[in-house]
């Protein structure tokens, strides 16, 4: 981190900024402790400066607020032997409750002043947030592209490709993708609880009226066409994707991911990763190579990339860069949960809306 630029967190409107600090380390993971932004953390809040992001209610033995909290989290809160609850009820003078392991339910603090009760919900959102970050995907936002068309054309690309390239290093039939899972995807949420899935098909709900006005309420004829890749050397690759155009040329596909992400990022369920989603469509992913269950959801930084043997895609590039996989028309944004597929072989929808 530079001293000029340290990395910073927004929640709920306001910003922190994040200093890294040694710590012991609880189950492999680094502690971190945050300072709010332009105030010290030993400068009092004011009964205007308290959280607002929370309900803090009086009671006749002082403040109490709760806060809906993951239990896979809970450890985070707790840390090693207790030393993060203890730090932090020291550092603003109240009590943290916690629920037990693997119990769904919510963090209680208290304390006899509303300021300090709200010095410690701070504290303890930023924690939430900075070892969420951490947290592996669990669901994610596509629109589907296992229409038949299309499978057929990825089926005769990868026939093709093992036909005339399988030569070529690191090309063999475990890194394509399985046809049925086929997607374009838009974003990758980590989704903890039922409560959370809920709140993202809620979220996704209220994307309906934005995105039947960009596509006035009819499907968008999509055209699959040409491939590319992900890194700067076509000898060493990772990851291979269909290139995938609205066929009246317009950008409405673009939006409706753009305004997607937006939604979701402001909801709080969303990291934004990039400026603009890049839309493609996985064919071909080296990731698949050692673990055929492994998913491509697309999030950067959120697949392991050890061990991962890429391929040469030059011959491949060569013959196929304008490869025609077909056409078909898209009328739906689905949640997905990551590992489980339904009957159809495509993955578990949690919730979806239609263009229509």
């Amino acid at each position: 981190m530079e001293v000029l630029r340290p990395a910073l967190l927004n929640i709920n409107g306001r910003i922190y900024r994040r200093n890294a600090i040694k710590e012991k380390h609880y189950e492999d993971e680094d502690e971190e402790d945050f300072s709010y932004f332009g105030a010290p953390e030993s400068q009092e809040f004011t009964a205007e400066e308290v959280c607002d992001s929370h309900c803090i209610e009086q009671n006749d033995k002082g403040f109490r607020c709760a806060i809906d909290v993951p239990s896979v989290l809970y450890k985070y809160i707790i840390g090693k032997k207790g030393e993060t609850r203890k730090r932090v009820e020291a550092d603003t003078k109240t009590s943290i409750s916690v629920p037990k392991q693997g119990v769904e339910g919510q963090i209680v603090i208290t304390g006899p002043r509303m300021a300090a009760v709200s010095s410690a919900v701070t504290r303890v959102e930023l924690l939430i947030e900075s070892f969420r970050r951490k947290q592996p995907f669990t669901h994610f936002l596509s629109f589907a592209l296992n229409d038949p068309k299309i499978q057929e054309g990825f089926v005769r690309f990868k026939n093709e490709v093992l036909e005339q390239c399988s030569q070529d290093h690191g090309i063999d039939e475990s890194i394509f993708q399985n046809p049925a899972k086929l997607h374009l995807t838009v974003g990758t949420l980590a989704l903890l609880n039922d409560m959370e899935v809920t709140k993202a098909c809620e979220q996704l709900l209220e994307c309906q009226n934005f995105l039947r006005d960009i596509t006035e309420g009819k499907p968008l004829p999509l055209e699959v066409s040409g491939i590319e890749y992900m890194n700067d050397d076509p000898a060493m690759v990772d990851v291979l994707y269909a290139k995938v155009n609205v066929k009246d040329g317009s950008d409405k596909l673009q939006m409706i991911a753009d305004r997607l992400v937006e939604h979701f990022v402001s909801a709080g369920l969303m990291v934004r990763e990039w400026d603009k989603v890049k839309l493609h469509g996985t064919v071909m992913n080296t990731v698949f190579r050692k673990d055929s269950t492994a998913e491509d959801g697309g999030g950067a930084g959120r697949q392991t990339l050890k061990d991962r043997e890429a391929f040469d895609a030059r011959n491949l590039l060569k013959n196929f860069g304008d490869y025609h996989f077909g056409e078909c028309p898209l009328n739906a944004v689905q949640l997905s949960q990551r590992f489980s597929t339904d009957c159809t072989g495509y993955y578990t929808s949690a919730g979806s809306i239609s263009f229509s």
